[in-house]
């Protein structure tokens, strides 16, 4: 779907766009966010459900004021802002919620299930947690 990515910096510095579609939390840079770039300050096509991650910078270039915003992009063809974050921390500062995001959209497959388990009922499941003392 069409959507119209923001210019969050100004046009003269670094700015940049990406649709993530996961997180490395072992890295504590905009290297985390991974997915792929797409181009600021137009008409895009991206999914619906989309995560995006505007970057971009102000200020002159020996001193850049850096700022970073995350969007949902909604089956209407507009953004949701979810959060923001500025100066040199503002990677970390949105790993977590970025990370909330990509699991809330992210259906659960038959697949990430075990066939084994699935003829138990949730209480026999819950009963047997117990016995082993795994019940939290």
């Amino acid at each position: 779907m069409p959507i119209d990515v923001p210019m969050v910096g100004d046009e003269r510095r670094k700015n940049w766009a990406k649709v993530v579609t996961n997180v490395d939390p072992s890295k504590p840079s905009g290297w985390a966010f991974e997915g792929d770039f797409i181009a600021v300050g137009g008409i895009q096509d991206v999914p619906a459900g989309a995560v995006l991650l505007v970057y971009g910078e102000k200020g002159s270039r020996a001193n850049p004021s850096v700022e970073a915003k995350v969007f949902t992009a909604n089956a209407d063809g507009t953004l949701t802002l979810e959060a923001t974050a500025s100066g040199r921390a503002w990677a970390r500062t949105l790993r977590d919620d970025v990370v909330e995001l990509i699991d809330r959209d992210r259906p659960i497959q038959r697949s990430d299930w075990s066939p084994d388990l699935m003829r138990y009922t949730d209480d026999a499941i819950q009963e047997e947690m117990r016995r082993r003392g795994l019940d939290g």
